[in-house]
């Protein structure tokens, strides 16, 4: 007689995850709405549970934004997991924790953590999590709720770490020398992404368009070939930075003094306030954040100060809870 064959294992389904999404600079100057890098030092954290009810419920916002909506149809972490819902065809629902950690209106990719945060932990949740990449559709979903527009610059670096392309429906991680630093400051004001894009409105000329196209083609060739002179002769933005220039104060002296620690290049992160810079090496983006506030300073503005590697980290599941089957 024949042993009974063993009953296959099947892992113990997940009840409730924690992940976390760093912040970004989005745009990275020259490719606006397209190119993003994440930076270490502040993210979102999103908890969530699997409840039996089919539907998206947000219990609680913690941390250094609490009075964003709680209602999922307005929130963009509570858009973001009933498009995940829906497309899956779930019949069980998620309860929602978001702790906060970038600030509204920073420039660094706020919204578009709180998605991404939130959808890395409900993926762990379901019983067979989708590739990292077929999340973000359902980000962009979210992330149009903040800004008015479906853009993936800041969420694709966020799914994917380091320096991402984010097309419309395409995600293509960029090589960057390990050694690159970024500098970020972030001023304590706060420019409400609407406002930066209502700031675009007009008329542009062609030619603008012609430098601005080879001027991220030659960030990308650079950063492909570890090409410093090539970033340094590309990374000018010729066509948004002039219109959101005068919604930071003090933009042109932060910039020049990011430039002035032998920078490849300096801009507005995002839709600003915030102000990064792009270098060789870890000692020059530490010397260029304290002028960069220093240049904040004078214009009665606080700030906090990031280095971080251009090849900054993916969102990464931190913790999750089992149940039995």
């Amino acid at each position: 007689m024949e042993p009974a064959m063993a009953a296959p294992h099947r892992p113990k389904p997940l009840q409730a995850a924690c992940a976390y999404s760093p912040a970004s600079v989005g745009n990275v100057g020259v490719g606006f709405d397209l190119l993003g890098h994440s930076v270490t030092g502040a993210g979102d954290r999103a908890e969530i549970r699997r409840i039996d009810e089919p539907v998206v419920r947000i219990a609680d916002i913690r941390g250094c934004v609490t009075d964003l909506p709680t209602d999922p149809r307005q929130n963009t972490a509570g858009v973001a997991l009933m498009a995940l819902r829906k497309a899956l065809g779930l019949q069980h629902g998620f309860e929602l924790v978001l702790n906060k950690g970038i600030a509204l209106g920073s420039g660094m990719g706020g919204s578009a953590a709180s998605c991404v945060a939130a959808l890395v932990a409900a993926n762990a949740l379901l019983v067979q999590p989708l590739p990292r990449e077929s999340l973000y559709g359902f980000a962009l979903d979210g992330e149009a709720v903040a800004s008015g527009s479906r853009h993936g610059d800041n969420l694709g670096a966020m799914l994917l770490g380091g320096l991402v392309m984010a097309t419309h429906d395409r995600l293509l991680r960029i090589a960057v020398p390990a050694e690159w630093h970024c500098a970020l400051v972030h001023p304590h004001v706060v420019l409400e992404t609407r406002k930066a894009r209502a700031a675009l409105a007009g008329h542009y000329e062609l030619g603008e368009f012609v430098a601005q196209s080879s001027n991220l083609a030659m960030v990308l060739a650079g950063c492909w070939h570890g090409d410093a002179t090539l970033v340094r002769e590309g990374l000018k933005d010729v066509l948004v930075e002039p219109r959101r220039a005068p919604l930071i104060p003090n933009f042109a002296r932060v910039k020049q003094a990011a430039l002035d620690h032998r920078a490849m290049g300096a801009s507005i992160s995002g839709a600003g306030p915030s102000v990064f810079g792009w270098y060789e090496n870890h000692a020059d983006a530490e010397a260029a954040t304290r002028s960069m506030q220093a240049a904040f300073a004078d214009a009665g503005l606080d700030s906090d100060a990031r280095v971080s590697p251009i090849n900054g980290p993916a969102a990464s599941l931190i913790a999750s809870i089992e149940v039995d089957a």
